[in-house]
């Protein structure tokens, strides 16, 4: 099933949805069993983050559209902005 960004954000008013972002970074981490995968993006200070269950071929370097809300985890004691994913497609 092909999801569309438009009827996400319909459906929720918290989602932000980005085009043709450049990826920095990306790091995949085994997280129980869940594969972890932190994106950074140029122009932004915050990860963004989103758990599959496999491994993906690196997206560094590639443009993405997200789609993702704002939200905070604890690290350390100290809450820490990350943005989660609910949406990635390569472009």
């Amino acid at each position: 099933m092909k999801s569309d960004p438009e009827s996400l954000l319909k459906n929720n008013d918290e989602l932000i949805h980005s085009d043709a972002l450049k990826v920095k970074s990306h790091a995949q981490r085994p997280q129980e069993d869940w594969v972890l995968h932190t994106l950074m993006i140029e122009g932004y200070d915050v990860p963004f983050r989103f758990k599959r269950q496999g491994k993906y071929r690196t997206l560094r370097g590639a443009r993405v559209n997200l789609t993702y809300y704002p939200t905070q985890e604890m690290v350390a004691g100290i809450p820490v902005e990350i943005m989660k994913v609910v949406r990635v497609k390569r472009t």
